[in-house]
C-alpha cells in the first residue's frame, strides 16, 4: 500500500476513473477523466483521500449513500453518480461504440436514450437481520457489508415509500442472522416481493403472512419461487396485455426503457406476417407483436413460458401466438425452421445468442431485431451476422440502470433480398 497523487486519465468499463502509473493502471473509484487525486494504491486498486483538482464534470452526488463519504458505508447500488450528465451519456453511449468497434463494426450509433430518477420498478436489495435493526439496502463494492438505505433516488415512488413495509416483512421472514435477497417489483396491482436464501420455519411463514395481510400495496410475498401469500396477482401490462408474472421472473427494469426498446423493435418489424420471438420471457416483445402479427415466443424458462401463453390466450384481439421451450444455448432454431419467419426478434442473458447467430446468418431472415444488456457479446453476436451480409441499420443505446455501468442495446438489421 503506497500513497500517490495521480490524474485520472478516462474512466474505465465500470465506472471507475482510470490513472496510467509506472506500475502500470490503477482504478479509481469515484474519480472523473481529468482530475488530480491522492490515493491509496494497493496493486491495481486505488482509494480515493483527496481531490486536489477536480473535474468541471463533477457535480453533487443525489443521494446521502453514495461515495466514498456515504451514510453508512458507501452504497453499492451506484457508481457514476458524481458525473455531470454530458459525461455519463458520452460513457454509456461509447460502451456500446468500443465494443463494435472491437469486432470491426462502425455503424451510426444514435444518442444515448436516458433514464431518470425515480424510474425503477425492479430493484434487488440485500437484507440481513442484527441485534439492533433489520438491515435493507445495497452491498458496498466489493464487500459483503450492507448499507441500510434510508432513500434511492433510482427507484420508483412506489418502492421508496414502501421501505419500511419490507423492512417489516423481511423481518418476519428472518430467523437468523444470515444476509438473503429480495428482488422488488413495482407491479398495477402492488409490490412483488421475491425472497431468496432464507429457509423459512413454520413460525416466520405464519409471522409473514400476518405482516402482508396487515399493510396495503403488496400483491405478493414468495421465497425461491414459492408463494407464501399473494393478496392480488401482481399484473404489468405490455401494450394493450396484461400479464402476471412469476415469481422472481425476469423483467425490464423500467417501464420507460421497456417502451423505448418496444418501440424500436415493432418499427423494425414493421409488417412481417410471422415473427420468432427468442428468448421471449414473459412476452414482453411477442406480446406487443402479437397485435398485428402471428408470433412464436420460444423461451428455455418454463414458468415464463405459461405466464405468456396465459396472457395471449386470455386477450381478445391478438394475432395467434404459438410457444415452445426449448433451451435456445443448447438446441437454437436451425436454418430449416427459420424459413417460416419474415422477422426474428432475439433478447437473450448477458451471455448472448453466438448459437442462434450461427443458424440466423445461415437463413434467409429478411429482419432482425437484436436486445441486449451486454455490449460486448451483442458486438459478437453483430459480427456473425454482418460477416454473413446482414447490414446493421440502427444503433440505440439505452439506459435504464441510471449512474451504473450497465447498458442496454437495440440493434435492427436486414438482409438485402437477391
Amino acid at each position: 500500500m503506497s500513497t500517490q497523487t495521480v490524474t485520472i486519465a478516462r474512466l474505465g468499463a465500470q465506472g471507475d476513473g482510470i490513472a496510467q502509473t509506472e506500475a502500470g493502471p490503477v482504478y479509481a473509484p469515484f474519480t472523473l477523466p481529468g482530475e488530480t487525486v491522492a490515493l491509496a494504491v494497493n496493486k491495481a486498486h486505488g482509494t480515493l483521500i483527496s481531490l486536489k483538482e477536480p473535474s468541471p464534470d463533477r457535480v453533487e452526488p443525489k443521494c446521502r449513500h453514495f461515495g466514498p463519504d456515504g451514510v453508512n458505508g458507501t452504497c453499492g447500488g451506484c457508481t457514476l453518480q458524481h458525473a455531470s450528465d454530458d459525461l455519463y451519456h458520452a460513457f454509456k453511449r461509447n460502451l456500446v461504440i468500443d465494443a463494435l468497434k472491437s469486432k470491426g463494426l462502425t455503424p451510426d450509433v444514435v444518442p444515448l436514450v436516458i433514464a431518470h430518477p425515480g424510474e425503477r420498478r425492479r430493484a434487488v436489495f440485500t437484507a440481513r437481520r442484527t441485534e439492533k435493526e433489520m438491515l435493507l439496502g445495497y452491498n458496498r463494492a466489493e464487500s459483503h457489508h450492507i448499507v441500510s438505505i434510508s432513500e434511492c433516488p433510482i427507484a420508483s415512488p412506489g418502492i421508496v415509500s414502501r421501505l419500511a413495509t419490507i423492512r417489516k416483512i423481511a423481518a418476519a421472514m428472518a430467523s437468523n442472522a444470515e444476509p438473503f435477497r429480495i428482488t422488488v417489483l413495482e407491479t398495477n396491482s402492488g409490490l412483488d416481493l421475491a425472497f431468496e436464501g432464507i429457509k423459512l420455519a413454520d413460525r416466520q411463514r405464519r409471522l409473514t403472512v400476518e405482516a402482508v395481510l396487515g399493510e396495503r400495496g403488496i400483491a405478493r410475498v414468495s421465497l425461491n419461487g414459492e408463494i407464501i401469500v399473494e393478496p392480488v396477482k401482481p399484473a404489468i401490462v405490455f401494450g394493450s396485455v396484461t400479464v402476471s408474472p412469476p415469481p422472481g421472473s425476469f423483467t425490464q427494469a423500467t417501464r420507460p426503457a421497456e417502451e423505448a426498446m418496444a418501440k424500436l423493435v415493432l418499427e423494425h418489424v414493421g409488417k412481417a406476417k410471422h415473427v420468432a420471438d427468442l428468448f421471449s420471457g414473459i412476452g414482453t416483445f411477442a406480446l406487443r407483436i402479437a397485435q398485428r402479427a402471428r408470433v412464436h415466443a420460444v423461451e428455455g424458462d418454463d414458468k415464463a413460458l405459461k405466464a405468456l401463453d396465459f396472457a395471449a390466450r386470455n386477450t381478445q384481439g391478438l394475432k395467434p401466438v404459438t410457444i415452445e421451450k426449448r433451451d435456445l444455448f443448447r438446441r437454437p432454431l436451425m436454418v430449416q425452421e427459420l424459413k417460416t419467419y419474415d422477422a426474428v426478434v432475439f433478447d437473450p442473458p448477458r451471455a448472448g445468442a453466438e448459437a442462434q447467430c450461427h443458424e440466423l446468418a445461415r437463413s434467409g431472415v429478411k429482419k432482425i431485431a437484436a436486445i441486449s444488456c451486454n455490449p460486448v457479446t451483442l458486438a459478437r453476436d453483430l459480427a456473425i451476422l454482418t460477416a454473413a451480409g446482414y447490414r446493421i441499420t440502427s444503433v440505440t443505446p439505452i439506459d435504464q440502470f441510471l449512474w451504473s455501468a450497465h447498458v442496454e442495446a437495440v440493434a435492427t438489421l436486414e438482409k438485402p433480398q437477391k
